[in-house]
């Protein structure tokens, strides 16, 4: 049987060493669904439950694994249902490469069945899009393909037509018009001009109050980073993304950023008068120094992002690892410390603040607690990933990530839905590692519940059977209703914000997982360490109170002011968003703050 487009597809694929492609089935890739049963399911063909999965599934293969994610689906309502997680892919810089089908060429054109103008509908999403017409058009294509995913952390995508898939494959001659091509791509490293890192040094050196914000983009130059920082006498804070860049057992990281940040990150940057951004693309500048009050520098890799967020004097545009080790040798280190106790001990305060909080009694369960008790128990190769909500306030603040330890999120695009897929993914990048994801009651609703059933259909091939799925079940969108409180001065709006009770726990068992439900705060411990020594996937779902407040690092009066709003205006939750804050707040002011 002659070679068909679909067949060399796979094969093509197998040649750039892709061993997994997560997907959903149907007709308009039928001709590669023929391919796949011929080829042995090499790749390995994982079925998801719906296409946005499979998507957030590639994604989160490639967060952890470092290689391209790739996801396949029908064309029309397929292809479109891919498009959030490629987006969050493309936000969040994850090389992942689409393969869609779509309806025959012949018909293309005549508004038939599921017919969709892919090309026009993945224009934004993917740096590199292009429908395969003909045999020979198809090593390039793909190619291209992975080769732009790889190199600029973005996503691509592929469409080839029903009836393409089923031709019979011929590969590009040496004629006119034809275009050869060639697998593989080599690692480059860029290092900015000997003048360029002179002016930085200088601004780094002349500084007296250093400041640095790590992102993703510094994970390969951790041991640098920790250099830079010991020379220069500084705290380093983290961008969401870059959790896991440096352990938080280091005195002077003072954590995440921003509005789920820390409050040692948040005067890190009130006080400071020289910062270094390393690898992060961090948005809010309302949460970097006052403009004007520090001299600053900026290393990143990509031309499209350096250069924003903050007036940076000096904009190295260079791969971080071999940038600082370029720098470092210009550096001079600084003999005075009393900045970098004054960032110690504010970090030492927030960790004693972080225990007094998880400590609060709540209604029935404070989710604070819950990540809290998590934290020392972790094991030291864990991968973490979390979703969006009210679940990333406490994994932000209360996760202590020691060296080793892997984790992620949407951290740009911030969408519902892929704590669950992301663990999935990663359980296929890792089998040998455990991994734990940590979802609200709302995503696990969206997409979360799915998810559990791939998870149960596929655990008993990990050599660590280890997944554990924890749920904040509160019944309600809580950080929406907390939005709404604090920005918008608007009481919870129960019609959208109130979610039907589910029993998570018991939904799990029927799955094949081991399900656990705590209600009473003295098992939260007990039920993370028989999660964690589980020898099959374990739901815990924490009964958590929606009225414990992620309070900002520093909540400004206009915030006081919206939180008043809404409680005179009838929140039903006012008493108990009154008690459990007070509760939380006047852990600020107990004996303990240096």
């Amino acid at each position: 049987m002659a070679e068909t487009v679909a067949d060399y597809l796979l094969r093509r694929l197998r040649t750039w060493g892709v061993e997994h492609v997560f997907a959903y089935p149907g007709d308009g890739i039928n001709g590669i669904l023929a391919a796949w049963e011929r080829a042995d399911d090499d790749p390995r063909f994982i079925q998801a439950r719906h296409e946005e999965l499979a998507a957030f599934e590639a994604v989160g293969y490639a967060k952890f694994s470092g290689e391209v994610g790739v996801c396949a689906a029908t064309g029309g309502p397929g292809a479109i249902h891919l498009l959030n997680g490629l987006y969050d892919a493309k936000l969040d810089h994850v090389p992942v490469v689409a393969i869609v089908g779509q309806q025959a060429s012949t018909s293309l054109g005549g508004s038939y069945q599921q017919e969709v103008d892919l090309s026009s509908l993945y224009k934004d999403v993917a740096e590199y899009v292009q429908v395969v017409s003909t045999p020979q058009q198809l090593p390039n294509a793909l190619d291209r393909a992975m080769r732009t995913a790889h190199a600029r952390r973005t996503v691509a995508a592929l469409i080839i037509p029903g009836d393409v898939q089923e031709e019979d494959y011929s590969p590009p001659t040496h004629d006119f018009k034809m275009v050869p091509s060639s697998v593989g791509i080599s690692e480059a490293v860029t290092i900015p001009a000997e003048p360029d890192l002179e002016r930085a040094a200088e601004v780094l050196n002349s500084g007296e109050r250093v400041a640095i914000m790590v992102g993703q983009g510094a994970r390969r130059a951790a041991q640098e980073v920790t250099t830079a920082a010991e020379v220069l006498g500084a705290g380093v804070a983290k961008a969401l993304l870059g959790k896991d860049v440096l352990p938080d057992d280091l005195p002077w990281v003072t954590g995440a950023s921003g509005l789920l940040g820390t409050r040692p990150s948040w005067e890190l940057m009130r006080d400071c008068d020289t910062l270094l951004m390393i690898g992060a693309s961090f948005p809010y500048s309302q949460y970097l120094p006052e403009f004007e009050q520090a001299r600053a520098v900026q290393i990143d890799i990509d031309p499209m992002m350096i250069g924003m967020r903050y007036p940076f004097e000096v904009n190295l545009l260079g791969d971080a690892k071999a940038t600082l080790q370029a720098l470092l040798p210009r550096l001079r280190r600084k003999t005075e410390r009393a900045w970098r106790e004054k960032v110690e001990n504010g970090v030492r305060d927030w960790w004693e603040l972080m225990e007094r909080r998880a400590g609060v009694e709540a209604d029935p369960v404070n989710p604070e607690r819950v990540f809290h008790e998590l934290s020392p128990q972790l094991p030291d190769d864990a991968i973490i990933t979390a979703d969006s909500g009210s679940a990333a306030n406490w994994y932000a603040r209360h996760l202590r990530v020691r060296g080793g330890m892997r984790c992620s999120l949407s951290g740009t695009l911030a969408t519902m839905g892929p704590g669950a897929p992301y663990a999935t993914g990663a359980k296929f990048a890792h089998p040998d590692r455990p991994v734990i994801a940590l979802v609200g009651d709302g995503a696990m609703q969206m997409n979360g519940i799915n998810e559990l059933i791939t998870i149960a259909q596929y655990w008993q091939e990990w050599s660590d059977p280890r997944l554990v799925v924890g749920v904040l079940n509160n019944r309600d969108l809580n950080q929406v209703t907390w939005e709404l409180r604090a920005m918008g001065g608007a009481p919870q709006f129960t019609p959208s914000q109130r979610l039907p009770d589910f029993d998570y726990a018991g939904f799990a068992r029927s799955v094949g997982f081991r399900g656990i439900r705590v209600e009473d705060p003295s098992n939260i411990a007990d039920a993370w360490r028989d999660a964690l020594a589980s020898r099959q996937p374990c739901l815990v779902e924490f009964v958590t109170d929606p009225s414990v407040p992620p309070i900002p690092p520093q909540a400004d009066w206009s915030q006081v002011e919206s939180m008043a709003a809404a409680m005179l205006k009838g929140d039903p939750e006012a008493w108990s968003v009154v008690k459990e804050g007070v509760k939380a707040k006047a852990q600020d002011f107990l004996p303990g703050r240096h």
